[in-house]
This record gives C-alpha cells, sequence and structure tokens, in this order.
C-alpha cells in the first residue's frame, strides 16, 4: 500500500487544531495535513458529512476522542475513501445511561449561561498528574475550550450522546487501522481499546505510558512518531 499524500486530523470535545499542533508541524514534511471542524453540526453523521464534503477523495484519518467517534462514521458513509484510519483516545461503545445524564447536566448548564469550558477542576479527567502544572498542556486545553465555546459545546455534547453503538462496525475495517491512547486515561480506559483493536481485522494497539486522555498534546514526540510508522 502507498503512502498516503493527505492526513486529516479530527479534534476531541472542546478541542481544535492547537490538540494536533506538534503533528501538523512535523507531519507535514510528507504529505499535507488539515484539521477537520466539528464545532458546526450536533451530529455525528452531519460532522462526518461535512468532512466528506470537504475532503479530498482519498485520504488518512486520524481523530481523538469526538473526533474518534465521527472517524468511526466516516467509515461507515465513505470507507472506500480512507487509506489508513487512527482512533486515538476514543470508543466504540454507545454512551451509558449514566454519562447521557451527566452531559445532559453539562448541557443544561450551559444553555443557562454557566458554561466554564475546562477548568483546572476538570483538568484531571483530561491529563496525567504529571501535566496537570505544565503550562503547554493545561494552558493550552483551557485556552481550546475558550475558543469552541458554549454554543459548539453544546452541539459536541448531543451528537456524543446520540452516537450509536459501532462495535459490531469495526469488524467491516479491513485498512491499517491504529488504535492509539495514553495508559492512564481515564476516560476511555485501556480495556476500551483493547476491546476496539480485537474487533479490528487489521488493527494495531500501542500504548503511551505516563499519559492521559490528550497523547498528541501531552505526549507529542511519542505520538507523532507512531504516527508517522503508521502512514509509512
Amino acid at each position: 500500500m502507498s503512502r498516503p499524500s493527505h492526513l486529516i486530523l479530527i479534534p476531541g470535545l472542546l478541542c481544535d487544531e492547537a490538540l494536533w499542533r506538534h503533528q501538523i508541524d512535523h507531519l507535514r514534511d510528507s504529505l499535507t495535513v488539515t484539521v477537520a471542524d466539528v464545532t458546526r453540526d450536533d451530529s455525528i453523521p452531519a460532522l462526518a458529512e461535512r468532512l466528506l464534503a470537504e475532503a479530498p477523495k482519498s485520504f488518512a484519518l486520524a481523530g481523538l476522542s469526538l473526533g474518534g467517534y465521527v472517524a468511526q462514521e466516516v467509515m461507515r458513509q465513505a470507507p472506500e475513501r480512507v487509506e489508513r484510519l487512527a482512533l486515538l483516545s476514543t470508543n466504540a461503545r454507545a454512551d451509558t445511561e449514566e454519562q447521557t445524564k451527566t452531559r445532559s447536566g453539562l448541557i443544561k448548564l450551559a444553555e443557562i449561561g454557566k458554561f466554564k469550558g475546562v477548568t483546572p477542576r476538570l483538568l484531571p479527567n483530561l491529563v496525567h498528574p504529571d501535566r496537570m502544572n505544565d503550562p503547554t498542556v493545561a494552558d493550552v486545553v483551557m485556552e481550546m475550550a475558550e475558543r469552541v465555546g458554549q454554543e459548539a459545546f453544546v452541539r459536541q455534547q448531543r451528537a456524543i450522546m446520540a452516537r450509536k453503538d459501532g462495535r459490531a462496525d469495526l469488524e467491516a475495517i479491513r485498512i491499517p487501522t491504529l488504535v492509539l491512547a495514553g495508559r492512564q486515561d481515564l476516560l476511555c480506559p485501556p480495556k476500551v481499546q483493547e476491546e476496539m483493536a480485537s474487533r479490528l481485522p487489521n488493527g494495531r494497539l500501542v500504548f503511551i505510558e505516563d499519559c492521559g486522555h490528550l497523547p498528541p498534546l501531552e505526549r507529542p514526540r511519542a505520538t507523532t512518531a507512531v504516527l508517522r510508522y503508521w502512514l509509512g
């Protein structure tokens, strides 16, 4: 299989292209790198449709968390266009009842003007304890959330809440697929990654040590190195 000429990166909830800054800067020496917009639609199918409408004919695709849900939907809608797939810090299951209840509460708070983005109180759920006081991680996370903003946050949460269980769909993905996650990810723990990788016919599972939910930002060099190997 030839090396892809275009890579599309899909951010997670309350993230933008700053999540992928190291990967953009270090992978564009050998291919075109673009970042998908996940702020304008309130369903996973609509987010995938927008990506496909703006994408080249064929491409490699990497999505983190919410971006991973969108990437899986792209594989349902147009699998013939994707040359390689990377699912980072994500999940193939639908929301649990408890998760949906939590998201509904956050939406209500946002709708009455109490959206606070990512605060220092929420950071431990996203990043490894060693990164908590690192401004190149913590500050970037909070700045991204502020830029994405309240309205897009509500749309993103609605999209996540309504996503389908896609575990069976993974079995139809035949292209080289990377499942990558931080070993200490609290939101999508190792057992979730192992489940996805076990269902992928051509899947490879990689854990990055001392890392939480945001490997591209927390462990940028390691993440970029793994992605470069996957692309090759």
